[in-house]
């Protein structure tokens, strides 16, 4: 397994599943992995428990969701006996997440630029002065055009590239040390997604923090990140550097190359996954 050389996350038999009236779902199944200063990708097909992980990590799954870990290690801290008030302390000023879609987690009734001064004032205990310093200031690092306009609007009154970009401002205005983005791009245009990696790049490698990645498009995450970890039913099946993703050798990671469609090799017809169940063994 390829692992950062120092690790400011530390993850072992990583554990969440469901109660159910159908019985106990297990969504991740003893996963394990470190994260240093780097930008680390997880990818997989819907269900493979990628969006369940980020959200494990800063225990953000609600019952009757279950987590458990033998190792849940931030910075040192034991993320698994910390109570709910240490817990709000590390949540967005230490470990900030982005959320996939900005309508659904931006307060529709609060102005773009109150619900970052709110965010900023409670993990920073900033005055109202510098928390709208601040707002303004992180609107422009995130290549808003106009940022006095977009601190004044609401949320329904921006299109969903800018509704992310003051996502990604909001996370990242306290300057956390660990960013988890799930799929921050899926709902924009090619165009716009590149904008925003770009910019989740320049400020990622400027603050010098670490970075989850987390996604279901295997190029795109083999463009952007350092390593990558292949996801299939609860488990990790293959890690792999990023830069090496397409010389992968699990059959589960082949396969998912091999119905990605190219424009310089155009086939006839896309081949579908053939899944063995010994992978999820």
């Amino acid at each position: 397994m390829i692992e950062p050389a120092a690790a400011m996350l530390e993850v072992e038999d990583l554990r969440v599943r469901f109660h159910t009236r159908q019985g106990v779902i297990d969504a991740v199944r003893g996963i394990g992995f470190a994260l240093g200063r780097e930008k680390l990708g997880i990818v997989g097909e819907s269900g493979s428990g990628k969006s369940m992980t980020g959200r494990a990590i800063l225990r953000l799954v609600p019952p009757p969701g279950e987590v458990a870990a033998a190792t849940l290690r931030f910075d040192g801290r034991d993320l698994m006996t910390l109570s709910e008030r240490e817990m709000r302390r590390i949540r967005g000023k230490r470990i900030s997440m982005v959320l996939q879609d900005p309508k659904f987690s931006l307060n529709p009734v609060m102005t773009i630029g109150d619900q970052i001064v709110e965010a900023y004032r409670l993990h920073t205990g900033a005055g109202k002065g510098a928390a709208r310093r601040r707002a303004l200031e992180m609107l422009e690092a995130v290549r808003i055009h106009d940022p006095e306009r977009v601190y004044a609007a609401y949320p329904h009154q921006l299109s969903g590239g800018m509704g992310q970009r003051a996502m990604i401002a909001m996370m990242l205005a306290p300057e956390p040390d660990l960013l988890i983005a799930d799929e921050p791009t899926s709902a924009l245009d090619v165009t716009i997604q590149m904008q925003v990696l770009a910019i989740i790049d320049e400020l990622v490698t400027s603050r010098g923090m670490g970075l989850i990645f987390i996604s279901h498009d295997l190029n795109l995450v083999a463009s952007f990140c350092d390593r990558v970890l292949i996801m299939y039913a609860g488990r990790i099946v293959e890690t792999c550097r990023a830069a090496e993703l397409h010389q992968a050798r699990h059959p589960y990671t082949r396969g998912l190359l091999a119905s990605l469609p190219r424009i310089d090799r155009p086939v006839a017809e896309l081949p579908v996954l053939k899944r063995d169940p010994a992978w999820a063994v």
